[in-house]
């Protein structure tokens, strides 16, 4: 049989070919059952019609192709064919995402001064409802957003506010959670796999911007895995690198911790930042769900992350904010070979039992090189748990010297 049961194709051979040479094995000849007819040939009018009727079908396939939208929807036929059913509006697919995540998304109010602040003078974020249990909605959001609150309330997508209590928080991750009744909260965002993101997928960002609540943009993403370099304490020090999602949908001040979401309503992240320069436009950043969710089941256990901790604050050898001068270089004693390191300012805990102390400059880590305070705090975190030990190599008064440090779990600030 060929690959088209019908009446215009066959595979066997016409009896008029075979008064061509063939060279090689002789092919069987055949002939069309009954007298051969001739074919009539389709009218223009026929031509233009079918070949309109084809491009049609191959633009909307195109244009679903490209915007990562359905053109069609796929279903199976009597005859057991996939069939193909096309829709009217192809940004239905963003409607329904919205829809669908829309409810689990809240604003969140931080009342710094207490509640009896003015809300201008509030800091105004946003929220995921991502768990009902036990008569509670759990939230999470930034860090950020919850920062420094004396106060928090969270207001839903109907306007309804609540009183919220902060269950746990994470200022590396800048991840938070919060926790309120659930009387007339039903819905729960679905999580996305954030590790199966695609350049160029239609993603939408829907949140709290500025205060105007419930506000949905749309956009794609610009890059699934960009490293940005991010500095805690806001002291222009860089402390930390965070893996995030780039998307050029619109985020603005009140959209951090809302959510990110796929065109199958699914939350693959929450917003945490953007680029706000003269001549910049469309960088907005959100931290990948995966990461989110091993965060958040943490501060759902224990309120905090628990992380290895050395004792040590530290400046980098070469800080391009504050570099050492050839003074306080000679202070330090250090060969000429000797270019990068940490200065250790104060120790405190595991350090100090160690003996570690005031000007050690730490060049390594394990046997690894350490150049700065962000390598430094990299190794701890992907490398170390809390009761190992590291191995510490330090120069003090121009000589090197090393000490075994036993980690711990950092105290309560």
């Amino acid at each position: 049989m060929g690959l088209f049961d019908d009446d215009f194709y066959s595979a066997k051979v016409s009896g008029r070919s075979s008064k061509n040479p063939v060279s090689g094995p002789r092919h069987n000849k055949a002939r069309w059952p009954g007298r051969t007819r001739r074919l009539r040939r389709p009218s223009m009018l026929q031509t233009a019609a079918v070949s309109g009727a084809i491009g049609a079908i191959v633009a909307v396939l195109l244009f679903g192709f490209i915007t990562g939208l359905p053109g069609t929807t796929a279903f199976t036929g009597a005859n057991g064919y996939k069939s193909l059913s096309f829709s009217a509006d192809p940004y239905e697919r963003i409607i329904q995402a919205a829809a669908k995540v829309r409810p689990a998304v809240v604003s969140i109010v931080n009342y710094r001064d207490g509640q009896g602040a003015a809300l201008a003078d509030s800091a105004l974020g946003s929220g995921v409802i991502f768990r009902i249990a036990g008569g509670k909605a759990y939230i999470m959001t930034n860090n950020h957003v919850v920062e420094g609150a004396e106060d928090l309330e969270v207001v839903t997508v109907d306007g309804e506010s609540k009183k919220a209590e902060l269950i746990g928080k994470d200022r590396i991750t800048d991840i938070a959670v919060l926790a309120v009744n659930d009387k007339n909260m039903d819905t729960v965002a679905e999580i996305g796999d954030s590790s199966r993101l695609r350049l160029g997928e239609t993603v939408i960002a829907i949140g709290n911007p500025l205060g105007l609540g419930d506000t949905l943009t749309s956009g794609i993403i610009s890059y699934t895995n960009r490293i940005i370099p991010v500095s805690i304490n806001q002291d222009g020090v860089y402390d930390w690198e965070q893996s995030v999602i780039q998307t050029d949908a619109a985020i603005n001040e009140g959209n951090s911790g809302g959510a990110l979401v796929d065109l199958n309503g699914r939350v693959i992240g929450i917003n945490t930042m953007k680029i706000a320069d003269t001549g910049v436009e469309g960088l907005g950043f959100a931290i990948p769900a995966n990461e989110v969710m091993a965060t958040v089941y943490d501060l759902m256990d224990d309120g905090e992350m628990e992380r290895p901790y050395l004792g040590v604050y530290t400046i980098d050898l070469e800080n391009p904010y504050a570099p050492i001068d050839d003074e306080q270089r000679k202070e330090l004693k250090l060969p000429d070979e000797v270019k990068s390191g940490v200065i250790v300012l104060e120790s405190h805990g595991p350090a100090e039992e160690a003996g570690l102390k005031l000007n050690d400059v730490i060049t390594a880590l394990d046997g690894m090189p350490i150049k700065s305070t962000l390598e430094l705090r990299r190794y701890l975190y992907d490398h170390k748990e809390i009761g190992d030990k590291i191995e510490v190599t330090y120069y003090r008064l121009g000589k090197a010297e090393k000490v075994t440090v036993t980690l711990t779990d950092k105290p309560d600030e």
